[in-house]
């Protein structure tokens, strides 16, 4: 009898919870509605959740009509896609790729669980890139948002960040590509420090691309986020100590950002969605894309600016900034820069 007595969850010291597995309750929302509300109020984002950053600004441009055909290229945790539901009552129809096979499905129940249907939506385990495989003729409406979603940060199984010990991954779809720990036994030092400014305008690129080197060929190698982390300390020990804990801080950040764009070859996809938006764009479509970092910012600018003078775009504004307000409800909003076009 004793053996089939249920574990009881172990308990996390302190008085709140610090790791992904003991914030158990900020990953069930519909239980402990209390609690998420505790931990939005902080400005904070609950484990296992994503909010959905320029909302309104991008439902203002994107100005959806009922019965139009929609695509939102960033399905995530189903934040934007919900509100373009909304807009659409049931009429017309939204389709939504993401690359992520783990969380489409719970964002597919989402939806279902907020009152929407197959008739009203479409989801496509696909890359962004591929949208032209999509059987529309057409679409109205077009969104992007760029940004990596928080579920995918806050669980340390996937290996975006340097925060939580775990396996060093990276890719939005962990059943497809190379893992980033193999990924860096591919690379030269000069391949790193190309990647690390290329993908991240790292100013320590040399030093640390030359202590992965350094590490890798000594036969110590990088295979968990922490194993990264402390290889970028070790290759900025010599810093001044007054500037070193927040230089290794915004190093760290900078290259795991850079290593996730190589190893999921976010710049060449993004840069196939731009080529092909105005072939299924319909006359008068309307695109809105959320970019988080310059080198992203740079593409979407130029491509917009360049279909603009083939007299493609009748249209092309940006970058639009999120409201003060907005990044201190939700810092991970700080970055945020939106861009939209209207086709001719």
């Amino acid at each position: 009898m004793e053996e089939n007595k249920p574990k009881r969850r172990k308990r996390y010291s302190g008085k709140y919870p610090k790791t992904f597995e003991e914030k158990y309750k900020e990953q069930q929302p519909e239980r402990f509605q209390e609690v998420i509300a505790h931990v939005m109020e902080k400005g904070n984002t609950p484990a296992g959740m994503h909010r959905s950053i320029m909302v309104d600004e991008i439902l203002t441009f994107l100005d959806i009509k009922q019965g139009e055909i929609g695509l939102d290229c960033t399905l995530g945790f189903g934040g934007h896609s919900r509100k373009l539901l909304e807009k659409l009552n049931h009429s017309g129809h939204l389709h939504a790729t993401d690359l992520d096979p783990i969380e489409l499905p719970k964002t597919e129940q989402r939806l279902k669980d907020a009152g929407y249907t197959h008739t009203d939506f479409s989801l496509h385990n696909i890359n962004f890139k591929d949208l032209d495989q999509i059987p529309v003729e057409g679409f109205d409406f077009v969104m992007a948002d760029l940004g990596v979603s928080s579920m995918q940060i806050d669980d340390p199984s996937r290996g975006f960040t340097y925060k939580f010990d775990g396996p060093l991954d990276l890719r939005m779809n962990p059943h497809m590509g190379i893992p980033a720990n193999i990924r860096l036994l591919e690379l030269t030092e000069d391949e790193l420090e190309g990647m690390l400014t290329e993908n991240a305008d790292e100013t320590y690129a040399k030093e640390i691309a030359a202590e992965i080197t350094k590490s890798t060929q000594s036969g110590h190698l990088i295979e968990t986020t922490k194993d990264l982390y402390r290889v970028i300390q070790k290759a900025l020990s010599r810093l001044p100590r007054s500037i070193q804990e927040e230089s290794i801080k915004k190093a760290a950040q900078r290259t795991f950002q850079a290593l996730r764009i190589d190893v999921n070859q976010e710049y060449e996809a993004l840069y196939e969605l731009m080529e092909k938006l105005p072939n299924i764009l319909k006359p008068g479509g309307r695109v809105a894309i959320l970019t988080f970092h310059s080198g992203e910012d740079r593409l979407v600018k130029k491509a917009f600016q360049y279909y603009q003078r083939q007299g493609v775009y009748t249209f092309v504004t940006g970058p639009d900034l999120p409201s003060l307000q907005e990044v201190h409800d939700n810092p991970r909003a700080r970055s945020a820069k939106l861009r939209c076009a209207i086709r001719k």
